[in-house]
């Protein structure tokens, strides 16, 4: 795997490419990402890097973290995620990792915080069609109906589509398209929508 990046989803707009049609686009403000510590096989068994983005008090920050920012001689960050990659040898410490590790064109995965929606029912949450809203149908329009058998095997099986708790998942949107990168700025402009909220986390795979 190949090193990604951190950034804060902005929004939604679009772009006119140069047929003069209107592409949807996802503004994320990516990095740029400080390199926080790097991950060896000889010393953790495996090859990452941990990357850190936005500022942070250092009073909020554990003894432990403050000890490790002060050996790579950077400012507390809001967010730490790790990337694993083929060979971290390349990457030390205190290094900057910006959007000018991406192109325009490229295919990327976004991974995000989906919106939470609290409880929802069974067409909300799985596209069910609901009962008829005719005569005899009295106060059941949404409901799932029948659930389960009756005596045998006498319980409902793990997995059944019922109502519940519905976003707030960790979701992964694959085969992306970046638009545009804005290096003065730290702007990436991605086709189509990515998950999660307004200024929610996201992080910028590249495919392959």
């Amino acid at each position: 795997m190949s090193l990604g990046i951190l950034g804060q989803k902005l929004g939604m707009t679009r772009v006119f490419n140069e047929a003069g049609q209107s592409v949807p686009v996802t503004v994320i403000a990516a990095g740029p990402c400080s390199v926080v510590d790097v991950r060896t096989p000889e010393k953790n068994g495996y090859s990452a890097v941990l990357l850190g983005l936005g500022e942070r008090k250092p009073h909020k920050v554990t003894k432990p973290l403050r000890g490790m920012y002060d050996r790579c001689g950077v400012k507390p960050c809001r967010w730490l995620r790790e990337f694993r990659i083929e060979n971290s040898a390349e990457y030390k410490a205190g290094q900057i990792v910006d959007v000018a590790v991406f192109a325009e064109g490229e295919t990327v995965s976004v991974t995000g915080t989906s919106k939470g929606k609290g409880f929802a029912g069974v067409m909300k949450r799985w596209n069910f069609g609901g009962l008829q809203a005719s005569h005899g149908v009295s106060v059941s329009h949404r409901k799932p109906a029948s659930s389960g058998a009756s005596s045998y095997p006498s319980h409902i099986f793990k997995g059944k589509t019922m109502p519940g708790h519905l976003g707030n998942e960790r979701v992964t949107i694959k085969n992306l398209t970046v638009v545009a990168v804005d290096k003065e700025n730290s702007l990436l402009l991605i086709k189509g929508a990515v998950p999660g909220a307004k200024n929610g986390l996201v992080l910028i795979h590249k495919q392959g």
